[in-house]
């Protein structure tokens, strides 16, 4: 009598552990859709009992397309995050999600508009970084998809949710660290990537309250918009040391944190110009450690990631879920002793 196989040799056969099997029957965590395959494949060519309803665990789970619009592909935390968004649809339970990301490289209204257009073509629930501006929010309203917004919020109603980190406590954090690491009162710089970005008008406005409240003998200077480019960041900020001998404090609200330390660097001015800046990067790391940043407010990608997924798969599939539509998670504060 020839052994029917059981759930060890499953496992063995397919290369994954007995607790994969078992969440692929009965799906009770996540499994990646190429290792649920290989579940089944090997179940076949095994004669494993089950193979039927391993099969059908796969088939019952609906099919959806989730499209990533983010910014500057150039830039480590947009790979990064694009990574992250990639890994959460794969790992769905609620649908079998196949993702797709794009980047646009530039930040004109028009452009993001017209991607937004293209994206909802060919996708089932759409995630966008975009600026705000009455072009993509009527792209939004037309898309007649689930948009959900990240990291920055727009106007347009009709968007499904919006998830970030909290930018008012990111802009006083930041107030509370440039007043108290300074040696003595002066002026502060600010960067913003676009005066179109919610999030970073929020940062600015929060820092600003923060600093009139507990520090209002600092003198903060005009925001310099550096369109998210390093290169621009960097002349502005060499331009921004030269104009003010007295400059303690620089708060990047937006991206263009390499020209940012590049140009402290190059300007020697790391030790007396505290420098506050966001997303924790290979270049933001070495900036931490040899002593030119002194505070990265980290954005923590994989948890926004993960609820984004959730948020698109259960407004495609119709499930009903609760009506707090803006989800704001803290900055993760890192400095150098923390590395």
């Amino acid at each position: 009598m020839v052994k029917r196989p059981t759930i060890h040799d499953l496992a063995t056969a397919a290369g994954v552990s007995v607790a994969t099997v078992d969440r692929v029957l009965n799906r009770r965590l996540p499994v990646r859709e190429d290792t649920a395959l290989r579940v089944v494949a090997a179940a076949e060519r095994i004669g494993y009992h089950a193979t039927a309803l391993l099969r059908q665990r796969i088939e019952e789970t609906p099919k959806r397309t989730f499209g990533f619009l983010l910014q500057k592909k150039d830039h480590e935390f947009y790979r990064n995050f694009a990574a992250a968004l990639t890994d959460a649809t794969r790992e769905a339970t609620a649908v079998q999600g196949r993702a797709f990301v794009e980047f646009i490289d530039e930040i004109v209204p028009a452009t993001i508009a017209h991607r937004i257009r293209e994206a909802a073509q060919k996708s089932d629930a759409l995630a966008i970084v975009a600026v705000d501006h009455p072009l993509v929010n009527e792209a939004i309203a037309r898309a007649n998809k689930p948009v959900v917004t990240l990291l920055s919020d727009v106007a347009a109603p009709e968007r499904t949710a919006y998830i970030s980190v909290d930018s008012r406590r990111a802009g006083r954090t930041a107030g509370w660290a440039i007043s108290r690491l300074s040696s003595a009162p002066g002026k502060i710089g600010i960067l913003l990537g676009s005066h179109r970005y919610l999030s970073q008008e929020l940062s600015e406005g929060s820092f600003r309250s923060y600093m009139r409240e507990h520090a209002p003998e600092f003198q903060l200077l005009e925001p310099l918009v550096n369109l998210e480019d390093p290169r621009i960041a960097y002349e502005a900020v060499v331009d921004m040391i030269a104009s003010n001998a007295d400059l303690t404090g620089i708060y990047a609200a937006g991206g263009g944190a390499e020209g940012l330390v590049q140009a402290l660097r190059d300007e020697r001015a790391g030790n007396r110009v505290v420098a506050v800046c966001n997303e924790l990067t290979s270049f933001t790391r070495s900036g931490l450690i040899d002593g030119t940043l002194d505070l990265v407010l980290d954005t923590p990608v994989t948890d926004i990631a993960r609820k984004v997924v959730d948020i698109m798969a259960r407004a495609t599939i119709g499930e009903s879920w609760d009506m707090v539509q803006t989800i704001q998670l803290q900055a993760t504060l890192i400095i150098r002793e923390s590395l």
